[in-house]
């Protein structure tokens, strides 16, 4: 079960390299040890039920929103954007709040970028618990992006999401997708948007039942997922989204191929949970696999009926099991 919903007792907005601005907020207690949650998409930010992921009295809960994500401004903005940056900003945030060292709590994208950082900054790291793993491996983006991976599970929204885009240029959807984000035309952008969201969610939320998928419309998942049907304000924020989401997707998350597997000697040899969802469809469970393979010493949690989403009971069950398992293992 979660703990209870707390508030931040500290929020800042951080300058890094312009024309970027961070939204970094605490809560938990003031003096606990540090743990960093790094939000899945890219793109998507972090939410206020992740905080209860946590005992508020044992630890001091730092949520970033990355650049272009969330509260985080420019909202959707590419520019200045890499894997190296958001690396940089995390090391920046930790010396600026005066932490030694962290764990790292990161869920899909968000696991990716604490692997890429915990093998950069070894020393700063005093564990990893990670959900949902992508490596951000060619098959990993082919999975979710190709015409051989998941889009033979749902055929009919792989042609929705394929049909926005002219015969000639499917051979790399992700860039056709992109060029139209960064298009003049508003309301093409827009178009696209919902088509990207359409699909992203329709993966992402496909196990859970009416009621818990209408509940977790706008939860981070595998590669950002706005909800379906947003109007004003929602509807920029997903063009915002889906815009950052594929900016990373286009550049291959500017990680080399198997980049993470092979450094993985990299990693500080301190714990590692890795929690996965079985039936997971954004981030199959093989990711997870060849992860725990290649970290012997790490600790492997699958749960058989959840999915991608860190908003599914026997997700949350798990994580917390995960975080009150360190907090014991402190003491």
């Amino acid at each position: 079960m979660p703990y209870p919903a707390i508030e931040p007792y500290s929020t800042r907005r951080l300058a890094v390299t312009p024309p970027h601005l961070l939204y970094v907020e605490e809560c938990g207690s003031p003096c606990g040890v540090p743990v960093v949650v790094l939000h899945g998409g890219p793109g998507s930010g972090c939410r206020s039920d992740q905080r209860r992921l946590f005992d508020p009295g044992f630890y001091r809960v730092v949520l970033v929103d990355q650049r272009g994500s969330g509260r985080s401004e420019p909202q959707g903005c590419v520019l200045a954007n890499r894997t190296p940056d958001l690396v940089a900003d995390l090391e920046r945030i930790r010396q600026e709040l005066g932490i030694d060292r962290w764990l790292l709590f990161g869920g899909s994208w968000g696991a990716t970028l604490a692997l890429v950082y915990a093998q950069t900054h070894p020393a700063a790291v005093f564990g990893l618990v990670l959900r949902g793993v992508f490596l951000a491996r060619p098959r990993d983006l082919q999975w979710f992006f190709g015409a051989d991976g998941v889009a033979r599970v749902f055929p009919e929204d792989w042609q929705d999401f394929t049909r926005m885009v002219p015969p000639e240029e499917q051979g790399d959807l992700v860039e056709a997708y992109y060029r139209r984000f960064e298009g003049s035309d508003q309301g093409q952008v827009q178009a696209f948007a919902q088509a990207w969201s359409a699909w992203e969610d329709r993966v992402v939320t496909w196990s859970l039942a009416g009621s818990a998928k209408a509940q977790s419309s706008g939860t981070e998942g595998g590669v950002g997922v706005p909800d379906a049907g947003a109007r004003g304000d929602d509807l920029e924020r997903r063009c915002a989204k889906a815009r950052v989401a594929a900016h990373f997707a286009r550049h291959r998350y500017f990680i080399a191929p198997n980049e993470i597997l092979e450094r993985v000697a990299r990693l500080p040899p301190v714990p590692v949970s890795i929690v996965q969802g079985r039936r997971d469809l954004v981030c199959p469970m093989e990711g997870a696999w060849a992860l725990h393979r290649a970290i012997p010493s790490s600790r492997l949690v699958v749960v058989p009926s959840a999915g991608h989403l860190d908003s599914e009971p026997g997700i949350i069950d798990a994580l917390v099991g995960e975080t009150d398992r360190l907090r014991d293992a402190l003491i």
